[in-house]
Order: structure tokens, then sequence, then C-alpha cells
């Protein structure tokens, strides 16, 4: 077979090091600018990453390479052989087919968000329980306090799994806590995802495994073995005591969650103690989660109780990330504010929300609705700042409300809606949270519970100012420099 015309005169040898090395990285970048093209990403996130790639072709190359690949439609993990998880699916299924059938009693303000409960049904199996008892604890210290009372009180298993836990006062209360409870007998499993408590000792450690704590990390990250999985990181936030009482929320364990932060002040935040068959559900995500870190099956009645159906609020729990089948948490926030008739309140720490979220904001302030959002003015990070900054204006032209926090940092992540459905969980209002990371969040259908969280909004409603648009969009062109670049960024952040 003949030489192909075209290369036989093409002659490299007279190419150096560095242009044969740039040339490398130049037919690199354009290979994988084709695959971010085939992989059929939304618009934004493919412009994103293809300017990157062109504008900054070394650093572009790496950055995708670590944290631009997408996995949900491989499936991370495998949850095949995992059977609490198979049989809370069936019993969802059963559900949803009652409901379709209107064989299913729903609650009053179930009843009219039944859209959100049929959704959550579908895009990930998440039961409805009714008879839950709910308890909002509305600051860290709070938060601390609840949850280091319930564990003193384990006498079957404790099961946490957090995002950061460091190794500083509150860290070291919690350690010292679950070395005696396990020392009494207690099971204690823990999972702490690997980059976010980055900062954990091996004296730290070493002390709980000594103890009979069972800890692990969630995908290990380490040099010189960095891969893609550095960018999906688990951001839940559960513990679980007696298979009776479950927390949730947005609180670590880390001294900053309690006395706040340097020059920005105190650290403002909510989380849910839950009581009822809810935390069964909380359970499950946590078995999920733990066969993945230690292929082990957490079965049997010790760990899954089922309890009396009191009277209490209706819920659902659901559980997003990159081994799901859908982004159903953002799903669900979409269901929630495009169905909204009245009102809608968001608290979240970073406001970056993807097109069809940033979307269904617009749409229905225009239509009317009372839109409003509370997020802080001064942040823990710097770019998401400006991401968040960035959104701000295109909002305000919608007729969005937006009110920045000032009484210190705002970290609650936080959904109301017609004064009879709320959320409370581990999702930020971005990409990240609501796309890349494994998160939790709870769908609340009570009126009185929701009126109860609504009434801490207000209250922090005081401690913040009102942004106006025609204030806004006078502010500096440094600012509006820093949010442009901001913006770009934002989808893969």
């Amino acid at each position: 077979m003949g030489e192909c015309p075209m290369w036989s005169n093409l002659n490299f040898t007279h190419l150096g090091f560095g242009e044969v090395v740039l040339l490398l990285f130049l037919i690199t970048s354009v290979a994988i600018a084709g695959i971010v093209l085939f992989e059929k990403r939304s618009p934004e996130k493919t412009a994103a990453w293809i300017l990157a790639l062109v504008l900054l072709p070394v650093f572009g190359l790496v950055f995708y390479l670590i944290f631009g690949q997408e996995y949900r439609k491989t499936k991370m993990f495998s949850r095949r052989g995992l059977k609490n998880l198979g049989r809370f699916r069936i019993l969802a299924s059963r559900q949803l087919r009652k409901l379709q059938k209107k064989e299913l009693s729903l609650p009053d303000a179930a009843k009219e968000k039944e859209n959100i409960v049929r959704l959550l049904m579908n895009n990930s199996h998440s039961l409805l329980t009714t008879g839950n008892r709910l308890k909002i604890l509305n600051n860290g210290y709070k938060t601390v306090n609840t949850i280091f009372e319930a564990l003193e009180k384990a006498v079957h298993h404790i099961h946490l799994e957090y995002y950061i836990v460091e190794d500083d006062e509150v860290g070291n209360r919690l350690k010292d806590l679950l070395i005696r409870k396990s020392r009494e007998g207690v099971e204690v499993r823990m999972i702490v995802d690997d980059v976010g408590s980055w900062g954990l000792s091996k004296r730290f450690l070493r002390e709980l495994r000594e103890a009979g704590v069972d800890i692990q990390s969630f995908m290990e990250v380490r040099f010189p073995r960095l891969t893609p999985r550095v960018n999906y990181r688990n951001h839940r936030k559960i513990t679980i005591v007696d298979g009776e009482i479950g927390f949730t929320g947005g609180i670590n364990f880390a001294d900053r969650y309690i006395k706040g932060i340097e020059k920005i002040g105190p650290w403002r935040d909510t989380h849910l103690q839950i009581e009822g068959n809810a935390v069964a559900c909380l359970q499950v995500i946590f078995a999920a989660d733990w066969y993945f870190v230690k292929k082990e099956n957490l079965k049997g009645a010790g760990y899954f109780k089922t309890q009396p159906d009191l009277k209490g609020a209706a819920m659902q729990i659901s559980a997003s990330g990159p081994d799901s089948d859908w982004d159903s948490i953002g799903q669900a926030f979409f269901a929630a504010i495009t169905g909204a008739r009245k009102d809608v309140f968001i608290v979240t720490p970073y406001l970056m929300p993807p097109p069809p979220i940033l979307q269904a904001l617009k749409i229905t302030a225009l239509g009317g609705v009372n839109v409003q959002i509370l997020m802080p003015e001064f942040s823990d990070a710097l770019i998401p700042k400006w991401c968040s900054f960035s959104f701000v204006e295109e909002l305000l032209e919608a007729g969005v409300r937006i009110f920045f926090y000032q009484k210190g940092f705002i970290h609650s992540k936080l959904l109301m809606v017609d004064g009879i459905f709320c959320s409370i969980g581990t999702t930020n209002l971005d990409f990240r949270s609501l796309e890349t990371n494994f998160e939790i969040n709870t769908f609340i259908y009570d009126a009185v519970f929701t009126r109860q969280l609504t009434g801490y909004y207000h209250a922090d409603l005081l401690n913040s100012r009102e942004i106006v648009a025609a204030e806004w969009k006078k502010r500096s062109g440094l600012s509006h420099f820093k949010e442009s670049l901001a913006h770009f960024v934002s989808p893969m952040y």
C-alpha cells in the first residue's frame, strides 16, 4: 500500500523539543474539545470548557482531566448487591402505583404539591413517610450540642457521614465521644469525605480505629494518584442514632460552624432533627454509601426500624450525585419553583444556578410570584463570591428580590414555597451541588413546619439589606470585570 501524499510531505525532524510538546498539547486539546462536544453537555458548560482549552491549552487541559470528565452516564460505582436499597425502591414503586390509581391517601400539603411527590418517587425512589417529628436547629452551637446529646444515648449503633471533620476543638470532642461509645459496645461507623476532611491527622484516625470505630474515607485522593475522582465529593451530612433519630443539614464538625469566621463574623446555619419513619430513608442513603466504601451490607431490624405513624409531618428524603440516573434534587427545586403560586423563599451561601433553575426563578418572578433569595454579602471563598454576584443583576431585572446577609456568614440551604412546602439539606444553589456532588435533601409537606422555618427566614432578613437594581448597576468597573471573569468559570466551578 502506498503512503498518503499529505503525510509523506510532512517532516517533523526540524521541530525542537518545545515545539513538539506544544504540538502534542494542541492535538490533545483539540481531541478533548471534540470529546466535550460529543458528550452533549449543556451549551454553557461545553462553551466554557472549549474556551478554557483554547485560551489556556496547558492549564485548561490539566484542569479538564482532573475536574471536567462526566461520570453520571458511566456510573461511578455499582450498587448491585445492596439489598436494602432494592427493598426501598420496591416500596417506592408501590407507593407510586397507588398514587397513580388514587389509592394513596395524602396529607393536604402533599396533595397541593403532588407533582413533587410523584417526581421524587420517579427520579430517586424517595418514599413518602408521614408522622415525622421534626425540629429546626438554627445555629451551630445548638446543632452540635443536640447531636452530641443524641450520640450519648446510643445503645446499638452510631452512623455518621460528613464532608468536613476537622482536628480542632469540636472535632476532638466528637472523636472522644465516639471512642467512649465504641468501648461501651456501640457499633460506630463513620464516613468522611477524603478532600473535605483532608486535614485529619494520622493520629486522629489511628485513635478512632484503635478504639473500634470503623472510619472510612470517601473516594481517596492521593498524590501522585490524583484522578478525576477528586472532582466528585461527598457533601452529605448525616447522623443516625440507633435507627430512631437522624440529623441532616448544613453543619459539619469544625470550630468555625460554632465560632464563626475571623473578619466576617458569626456562622449562621440550619440543621434538621428527624424522628419517625423518615429515619429509615436516611439510613438507606448511609447504607448505600457504606456499601461503596466498605462493601458491607447493613441489614436487620436493628438498623431499619418501623416506628408508629404518629401525628407529624409528611416528607421525602432524596439523594443525588454522579451515581444517580437524574439530577433529582435539582429537578425537585425546579418543580417547586415553577409550581409556586404565591411565594418562593430561598437561602443559599452560593448563588450559581444552572440554566434550568435560573430560568425557573426568572419566569416565576415575571409571572407575579414573590421570589426572594437570601445570600451572604461576605463569603468564606473568593471565587464563589464573585460567581454568585455575577447572577444578581440578571435576577433583579426579572423581579427577583435579593437580600445580602450582614451579620456574619449565612450557610443555610433552604427552600420554602407557598407556606406549605419546604426543603432543608446540604445542597447549595450552584452547579457543583446540583450537578456534581453527592448531596442529600429533605422535602417536607407541612404548613405548620413551613411557617416555623419561614419565621426564621424573616428573622434573618432583619439582619440583611435588600439589593436595589439601580444601586447595583452603579458598582465599580473592577467589580463588573471580576464578576464577568467569575461568570465564565461558574459552570466549571
